[in-house]
């Protein structure tokens, strides 16, 4: 990736100067205060590039936010080249160029600059709470009306120190008064050390249920180089010791009961299920038996709740061996980036999953309906902005269908 990002950054400085040069061969001072501009913006992107990236010393903040800067300068100059490009086509067949760059290109990419810069400095905290219902006959009657609160991917590293975007997170679920709060994994970016300033305000989450929480890829340290394997292992172990300091019940490959107006329904919580080039830690039958000599199982008749990390999980393994009527996942965080217009809404996320956010529905071989809600998260991972996609909180509202 970064060999395409030089690469694609020297190509369109070359291309612009060039441009330049051509179009306004008397004005000496632009061509060279571009040529400037072009240089200073390699020498930050060399130094971006040289800053260690998997040291579990360094911080992440200004990594994050340098090469953002850096892609918000790249992607106009790409849209203007492009553009340009593109109008001086005639020329091959010896007719006279448009000036596409002028007209249509540079307007875009101011237009892109803007969408990037607005997307790190307002949609990232703005906070979307989205109603669901969901519905089952087999929902036990003490549970209809329940009502849930589902959060994922906070990556509280993205924020620093600064816990004003993580209060008002807290203080909007705790408006809603949900009868149970679900965290579905990735609560920091790279290390355990990160949760420190938000531990104080992550406990003040209430709800009469309590908190519910399970890992994602991004809590295991994987993305760091350790100095040893047990300092990996330290790293996980003090994630989840501050997880129950501060009241949160970790599900890992676990299950327990929620109890409500006399009625019970299974929860049950997986690690990270990680397809490649994810680890593996979630094991569904570690959490709840598969074999139906089991007195509990996955097909049984019960209502049951998983929450499970990647959405890939219940595509590829959750609605082929069991009837688990209702998943939660988060992970894909839409890619950041949701188009919409009207009711319809399109995510590069779609690329790469089926379940990408929303709810969604899909039989198993016995002809049950299971559904799966996938939260688009609230934090950032890689870089710091969500265009369109706003931080969501979902509040899932449980309801019992007639059979």
């Amino acid at each position: 990736m970064a060999i395409i990002i030089c690469l694609l950054s020297m190509a369109t400085d070359i291309y612009i100067w060039s441009d330049l040069r051509r179009n306004f061969p008397r004005h000496r001072v632009l061509n060279a205060g571009y040529a400037l501009f072009a240089v200073a913006c390699w020498i930050f992107l060399a130094i971006c590039l040289l800053i260690p990236r998997r040291d579990s010393d360094s911080g992440i903040l200004f990594l994050m936010w340098g090469f953002y800067s850096y892609l918000s300068i790249l992607l106009p100059k790409v849209i203007f080249t492009i553009f340009s490009l593109i109008g001086q086509l005639p020329r091959l067949w010896k007719r006279r160029g448009v000036k596409l760059g002028m007209w249509a290109g540079l307007p875009l990419a101011v237009l892109s600059f803007a969408s990037m810069w607005w997307g790190a400095a307002v949609t990232r905290s703005q906070i979307d709470v989205v109603q669901v219902e969901v519905s089952s006959p087999r929902l036990p009657a003490g549970f209809d009306g329940y009502r849930i609160a589902q959060i994922s991917d906070l990556h509280l590293g993205t924020w620093g120190d600064d816990t004003s975007f993580i209060q008002a997170l807290v203080d909007s679920i705790n408006a809603r008064h949900p009868d149970v709060i679900f965290f579905t994994g990735d609560l920091v970016n790279r290390q355990t050390g990160e949760a420190a300033p938000f531990l104080r305000t992550l406990a003040g989450l209430r709800a009469p249920d309590g908190v519910y929480s399970i890992l994602g890829n991004h809590d295991y340290g994987d993305y760091v180089d350790w100095p040893s394997e047990s300092d990996k292992r330290e790293n996980l172990q003090l994630l989840k010791n501050w997880q129950r300091q501060i009241g949160w019940k970790m599900l890992n490959n676990a299950r327990t009961q929620l109890i409500h107006n006399s009625d019970t329904i299974q929860l049950i919580g997986v690690e990270n299920w990680g397809e490649p080039p994810f680890h593996q830690y979630g094991h569904l039958i570690d959490a709840y038996p598969l074999s139906k000599d089991s007195l509990y199982n996955l097909n049984d008749s019960r209502y049951k709740i998983l929450l499970t990390h990647n959405p890939e999980h219940w595509r590829r393994e959750v609605t082929d061996i069991s009837n688990i009527d209702l998943s939660l996942a988060g992970h894909t965080h839409a890619m950041q980036t949701i188009f919409s217009i009207g009711p319809w809404k399109w995510s590069p996320a779609s690329l790469r999953y089926e379940q990408w956010g929303g709810l969604y529905s899909k039989e198993n071989k016995n002809g049950e309906k299971l559904d799966i809600y996938v939260n688009i998260g609230a934090g950032e991972v890689g870089m710091p902005f969500r265009i369109g996609a706003t931080p969501e909180i979902t509040i899932i509202t449980l309801r019992k269908a007639q059979k």
